[in-house]
């Protein structure tokens, strides 16, 4: 079996079993084949699949930049190549994107709800009008093959230049504003990662990922098809990603320098060796190895310095996006062996199309010679049987459509049949504010919440009757119900009426006909009226009547009620405006009183990141 053939079978297979994860994962969703939590919602498919995949189809843009702008024509015949990668890369973005939401179905929002604050909303336009205009780059090669599209052809070739200029404007956009995205979790990200210039890292990284891609993409291809490798292009590709990895050391040493950031470098911790086994592995290293110009121009100092980039540039986009923040979050993550697999097969899936393109399109200025691409070769016979499967294009297809589906049969195998369920959202029980004219609302007892000055609020609204604007409806028996007792469950609405502990004969002993209309099927229509029974249920000049027996969320309740007080406020007084912040009560700790090491508190760490020398020690959110 020649080598072709053999990693065609392995990615069929890979391909196969992704693809029956991906199944599972569509029907039974994230909480059944990811180790994703609330506390890290973001794992493998966005640090490896979406911020790696987007720098790694850099050498589209990289390429068509050196010949078309700066008139490098010795570089043309890896454009095409470059184009169909990085066409490519983009296509496996966005699918691997459809896995990571949690409502795949909704990705169309973006065109018609438009959030143009939002660093993702920048993003998602980008990646896709690049896309797009990957495709229409690309578009010319497979239209060679068929003259009656010789025209659509011709329009796309005159327009070729302004379409190059195009795809570099979006693609320069959105590779940088992928590090504005990390630029809104100051709190979270580890410092060394963490950075204001973290956009200009980005696209200074990409330049470098992408003429390193281009390399290994022009290596792995020339080794599968025998073909002699483009040494001397490849190595002025080395030659250059010296200089743009010595500016992009220079960049990131002197940020952390002048941050103040250096000694954390070495102050012994998990988050430093990664950082140090990144700066080497995607920047000392290659520069080292490309400095010498006969390591540079040999195959295996290519391919060695080239993979240490690739490896190391995908490393630091996993940390930026993932492994820095898991000290702020406060959990541990490690992706399943289905997030592994699914983004294997995304990942093998856009191989085997690339090397389609490569057989059946002019992409090489040779096309490769292979018996599967040539259907009139002679037919050649499996050795150990003697059974000939047709000719070499049949026989592929045979051969690839039994290892896709044995592969597909095993990943079904493996499911775990019992827990291949959802769980759903945590539930999780509100909890009482603490504190006495200075409240600390923090439902899921976390640490993180709001402080609420009650007295204030009392004061500033019309004393003792102002608080009818919050405590909007009283149980039996109860004055002024904290928010709470109804509001029991802090994601997700609860049953505030609790009708089985109305009807049951160790609660209220109620009978049906009592509350529901005899006759009428029993639904909360044909039921009395909570206040026809208690009085008092809704306090006189109380804002908010319940009309239904589910309480809405806590976090709900609380956000619908201050936010919208709030708003109200801003809206009639313009010197009031900031108290619209959120940022003006929210805290990343509680007050004094509150803290861990207050009397019957416990221990959890309640910072949210890990702090500067000479920095305080009560940190605040702030918008």
């Amino acid at each position: 079996m020649n080598r072709v053939r053999a990693v065609k079978m392995i990615l069929w297979m890979i391909t196969g079993f992704a693809a029956a994860v991906g199944i599972t994962r569509f029907i039974y969703g994230l909480g059944a084949t990811t180790n994703l939590s609330d506390s890290t919602p973001w794992g493998l498919w966005i640090g490896f699949d979406i911020f790696s995949g987007v720098a790694l189809a850099a050498g589209g843009f990289v390429i068509t930049a050196i010949v078309y702008i700066m008139k490098r024509e010795e570089f043309r015949p890896i454009v095409k190549p470059a184009v169909l990668t990085a066409f490519l890369g983009y296509v496996a973005v966005i699918i691997s994107l459809l896995f990571d939401l949690g409502l795949p179905w909704n990705i169309w929002h973006m065109l018609v709800f438009w959030n143009p604050h939002s660093p993702l909303f920048e993003v998602g336009w980008c990646v896709m009008l690049y896309t797009t205009v990957l495709l229409l780059e690309f578009s010319p090669v497979p239209l060679e093959n068929y003259s009656r599209y010789a025209k659509i052809r011709n329009f796309l070739m005159r327009f070729r230049f302004p379409l190059v200029l195009l795809g570099i404007m979006l693609s320069t956009l959105h590779q940088s504003s992928l590090g504005s995205l990390i630029l809104i979790m100051p709190y979270k990200s580890f410092p060394l990662w963490y950075s204001g210039i973290l956009p200009i890292q980005f696209f200074i990284s990409a330049v470098a990922l992408g003429l390193m891609m281009v390399t290994l993409e022009s290596l792995f291809s020339g080794f599968l098809y025998k073909r002699h490798a483009e040494t001397v292009l490849l190595s002025k590709l080395a030659n250059a990603a010296v200089w743009v990895l010595t500016l992009y050391f220079i960049v990131k040493m002197t940020d952390i320098a002048v941050s103040g950031k250096l000694p954390l470098i070495f102050n012994g911790s998990w988050e430093s060796f990664l950082f140090i086994t990144e700066i080497f592995v995607s920047i000392l290293i290659p520069i080292g190895i490309f400095s010498v110009a006969r390591f540079r121009m040999s195959i295996r100092g290519l391919w060695f310095g080239s993979i240490c980039v690739v490896v190391g540039m995908v490393l630091n986009r996993i940390n930026v996006s993932g492994l820095s923040m898991l000290r702020g979050g406060g959990d541990s993550y490690f992706p399943s062996w289905m997030e592994i697999s699914i983004s294997a097969g995304v990942v093998s899936a856009a191989i085997l199309v690339f090397l389609f393109a490569i057989e059946k399109f002019h992409v090489w200025e040779k096309p490769p010679r292979y018996p599967e691409s040539e259907p009139s070769s002679r037919p050649q016979f499996d050795i150990p049987s003697q059974v000939w499967l047709g000719n070499p294009l049949e026989s592929g297809r045979t051969r690839y459509s039994l290892a896709f589906l044995m592969s597909f049969a095993l990943a079904f195998a493996l499911i775990p049949g019992v827990d291949i369920h959802s769980k759903g959202a945590e539930i999780v029980t509100a909890e009482p504010a603490r504190g006495g004219d200075s409240l600390f609302i923090d439902g899921n007892r976390d640490l993180y919440g709001v402080s609420f000055n009650h007295q204030k609020h009392i004061s500033e609204n019309g004393q003792k009757e102002s608080c009818v604007i919050c405590h909007h409806m009283n149980r039996p028996m109860e004055k002024e119900s904290p928010c709470y007792r109804c509001h029991k469950l802090m994601y997700q609405p609860a049953d505030a009426f609790e009708h089985e502990w109305h009807y049951n004969s160790k609660g209220g002993n109620i009978r049906c006909y009592q509350c529901h209309t005899p006759g009428l099927e029993k639904t909360a229509l044909s039921a009395k009226k909570c206040d026809q029974c208690h009085n008092g249920l809704f306090p006189t000049g109380s804002r908010i009547i319940a009309k239904q027996y589910m309480a809405p969320s806590y976090v709900d309740a609380m956000h619908g009620l201050c936010v919208n007080c709030h708003r109200q406020k801003a809206l009639t007084d313009d010197s009031k405006k900031d108290l619209a912040r959120c940022g003006k009560c929210h805290e990343s700790v509680p007050p004094d009183y509150m803290k861990p090491d207050a009397p019957g508190m416990n221990k959890r760490p309640y910072f949210n990141r890990v702090l500067m020398p000479g920095e305080e020690k009560v940190l605040k959110v702030v918008d």
